[in-house]
C-alpha cells in the first residue's frame, strides 16, 4: 500500500512538472489532468490523506473542464447551467434531512460561543472580501462575486472538518444550522451595502432567491426526515455522497461557462480566494482566543468562518444571470477552501 502511494504520487507529480515544461498547451493540459488524477488516486492508499481525495478529484475535473470546456457547457440546445439551482436545492434538502433539535441545543450550553461564532461569520468574511476587492483590480462583477462568497453562511464541509480537527462538533452543527437559516436576511443586506456599487442588488428579490435555495429545501428535508426518513434509510445514507457529487458538478459547470473570464484573471483570483480563506481561518481562531473561548471552540469558529457555502454563492450568481462572472470566485473558492481546510484539520488532528 505504501509503495502504491509513492508510485502514484511520484508519477502524478512528474507528469505535472513535464506538462509545465512543454510548450504545447494542449499536451500540457492532458498531462496535468492525468497527473492530478494520479495524485488523487494516491490519497486513497493512505489513510491520513483520504480527507484530500474529494478536493483533488474536483481539481482534476476543473483542469479537465478548462482544457475541454465544450462538453460541460451543454448538449444541443440544453445548457447545463440550468442544473445549478436544482443541484443546490438537492444539497440543502440533504442538509435539512439531517437536522435535529439537538443541533440547536448548544445555544443553551454555550451561548457566548454561538453568539460570537455567528457574529464572526457574518462580519469577518464579508469585510475581508470587500477589502480584497480594493487590493485587486478585478472587473466589477468578479469583485462582487468575491464579496458574495464572503457573505455566505458556513460551508457544508465544516462539520466534517471540525470532527477531523478534534474541535467542538456540537458547536459546529449549531453554527452551521443558525447561519444557514438567517442567511436569507443577512446575506442580501450585506451584499446591498458592500457590493451595491459594483452590481445592481435587488434586496427583496435576493431574499426570495435565497429562501428558495435554502429555506424551502431545508423545510422539505426536515419534513421528509420526520415522515419518511426511517423507511428509506438507504437514501438517507447516500445523501452525503449525492451532496458531494452535486457540489462537484456545480463547480464544473461554472468553470466551463466562465472559462474565458477565469483564464484572464485566473492566477490573481486564485491568490485572492486563498487569502480570503486563510485570513478567515486566522481571524476566526484569534477572535475566539481574544474572547477567551476554549481551544476546541476556537478551532470550531475558525473552521466555520473560513469555510463558506460556495455552492450557495454559485446558485445566487445563476439566479442573477451572472454565473460566468459573479459565480467564478465561488468556483475557485470551493476547491481552495477544501484544500486549506483539510490541511488545517489534519494539522490540528495530529497536534
Amino acid at each position: 500500500m505504501k509503495n502504491n502511494f509513492k508510485f502514484l504520487a511520484i508519477s502524478g507529480a512528474s507528469l505535472i512538472i513535464l506538462g509545465l515544461l512543454l510548450s504545447d498547451s494542449s499536451w500540457s493540459g492532458i498531462l496535468w489532468i492525468v497527473g492530478v488524477a494520479l495524485i488523487a488516486l494516491s490519497t486513497h492508499t493512505k489513510e491520513s490523506l483520504k480527507g484530500f481525495s474529494f478536493t483533488l478529484w474536483i481539481v482534476t475535473a476543473v483542469v479537465l473542464t478548462l482544457q475541454f470546456p465544450t462538453p460541460f457547457i451543454g448538449y444541443g440546445d440544453v445548457k447545463f447551467k440550468i442544473l445549478i439551482i436544482p443541484l443546490l436545492q438537492l444539497i440543502m434538502f440533504g442538509m435539512g434531512s439531517t437536522m435535529q433539535i439537538s443541533d440547536f441545543q448548544e445555544v443553551l450550553k454555550s451561548p457566548k460561543a454561538v453568539a460570537l461564532g455567528v457574529f464572526f461569520q457574518f462580519s469577518i468574511m464579508p469585510l475581508v472580501g470587500w477589502s480584497l476587492t480594493k487590493v485587486f483590480d478585478f472587473p466589477s462583477e468578479i469583485s462582487a462575486g468575491i464579496i458574495l462568497v464572503g457573505c455566505m453562511p458556513c460551508g457544508l464541509a465544516s462539520n466534517v472538518m471540525s470532527y477531523l480537527a478534534k474541535a467542538n462538533v456540537a458547536l459546529s452543527l449549531t453554527l452551521t444550522s443558525i447561519a444557514t437559516i438567517i442567511a436569507p436576511i443577512l446575506t442580501p443586506v450585506l451584499m446591498k451595502n458592500l457590493a451595491g456599487q459594483l452590481i445592481e442588488i435587488d434586496l427583496i428579490a435576493m431574499i426570495w432567491e435565497i429562501s428558495k435555495l435554502i429555506l424551502i429545501p431545508i423545510v422539505l428535508g426536515v419534513i421528509y426526515n420526520r415522515v419518511i426518513g426511517n423507511r428509506w434509510a438507504w437514501f438517507q445514507e447516500q445523501l452525503p455522497l449525492i451532496s458531494m457529487i452535486s457540489i462537484g458538478l456545480i463547480i464544473i459547470i461554472i468553470t466551463a461557462n466562465g472559462r474565458d473570464a477565469l483564464i484572464s484573471v485566473g492566477p490573481l483570483l486564485v491568490i485572492a480566494c486563498f487569502m480570503h480563506n486563510i485570513i478567515g481561518f486566522i481571524l476566526g481562531y484569534w477572535g475566539g482566543k481574544l474572547t477567551r473561548l476554549p481551544e476546541k471552540d476556537c478551532r470550531t469558529i475558525a473552521i466555520e468562518v473560513g469555510l463558506q457555502n460556495a455552492g450557495l454563492a454559485s446558485g445566487l450568481a445563476m439566479a442573477m444571470g451572472k454565473v460566468a462572472t459573479v459565480g467564478l470566485p465561488a468556483a475557485i473558492f470551493g476547491p481552495v477552501m477544501n484544500i486549506n481546510g483539510s490541511s488545517l484539520a489534519n494539522y490540528w488532528k495530529n497536534k
